[in-house]
């Protein structure tokens, strides 16, 4: 019985973006929004570059989202590079502007992952603190970042665990987790979860392999374990863009299904604009713009 049979009903699906640096990648980002839209997506996230590098693209894309779409956005935020001040001026302007739900994250530094995080001397100091603030100022839904494997600069998986109970204090409703390409990683993790009490949902990230040197420095910064398996796929395909693009739908595909034959029900695809991988991973799960509009 494949997962549509089962029931695709049950699963939702969210989506994450950037805001465009031209002209050309703006046509493009809103090219893969209008292919994905269909999928009446629980949410779309964009996000927000550290520093505020950003700021103004990832709000034109926000706004753009709630005057021309049926889709609901969620707005990244981060703590770097900004003081108290500048974070609740910018919450404000999202809530203003009709955005509900934001994705709260302490954020990269300035300088790259290879840079120690130093928090800004009237900043908030870590994603729990803007979680709070956040929801001082105006009832936000919020998402927060959780990591199936340890994350990186901490010191032990308890302690991870001890952020995540200090998240949902904060007010924290949901979890989207760093990427992964274990089905088995994410399945222990919510083990660890169930067993130290932990009810938060948690939609697992998924990244379909688009370019997998990119994605080798992106995993190696973040903490998220490569499997040799996965490298031995893409051997030798960086000038077979046809052939990548089959075994990178394939595989994001195969992590879904095993993820959703496991009662995942919540999957969280960083699109990195493109639309074509993770509409794959999303009919493979059953979810189709019919279906959904049978269920509605």
């Amino acid at each position: 019985m494949s997962v549509a049979d089962a029931g695709a009903g049950r699963l939702s699906v969210s989506f994450e973006c950037f805001p465009p640096k031209s002209a050309e990648a703006e046509v493009k980002l809103w090219e893969t929004i209008g292919k994905l839209a269909p999928l009446n997506p629980d949410f779309v996230s964009v996000t927000y570059g550290a520093g505020g590098s950003t700021r103004d693209r990832t709000h034109r894309t926000v706004a753009r989202l709630i005057q021309e779409t049926h889709l609901k956005p969620a707005a990244h935020l981060t703590t770097v590079a900004a003081s108290r001040g500048e974070v609740d001026g910018v919450l404000r302007q999202y809530w203003d502007a009709g955005v509900r739900h934001l994705v709260a994250l302490r954020g990269d530094p300035p300088g790259g992952l290879a840079e120690a995080f130093t928090p800004h001397p009237d900043g908030y100091a870590n994603a729990t603190e803007l979680v709070a603030a956040a929801k001082r100022l105006a009832d936000f839904e919020i998402s927060v970042g959780v990591y199936p494997e340890k994350h990186p600069e901490s010191p032990s998986i308890e302690h991870d665990l001890d952020v995540i109970r200090a998240k949902i204090d904060a007010g924290a409703s949901r979890g989207i987790s760093q990427f992964f390409f274990e089905a088995e990683t994410f399945l222990r993790f919510r083990d660890r979860l169930a067993k130290a009490g932990i009810a938060l949902p948690i939609a697992p990230g998924i990244m379909p392999v688009t370019n997998f040197n990119g994605l080798r420095k992106m995993a190696a910064g973040c903490g998220a374990h490569v499997p040799p398996w996965l490298e031995r796929l893409f051997e030798g395909l960086d000038d077979d863009p046809e052939t990548r693009k089959l075994v990178a739908a394939t595989t994001a595909a195969q992590l879904c299904l095993k993820l959703a034959e496991e009662g995942v029900a919540l999957f969280h695809f960083y699109t990195l604009n493109r639309a074509e991988l993770t509409l794959a991973a999303c009919r493979m799960l059953g979810v189709l713009p019919e279906a959904k509009e049978q269920a509605a």
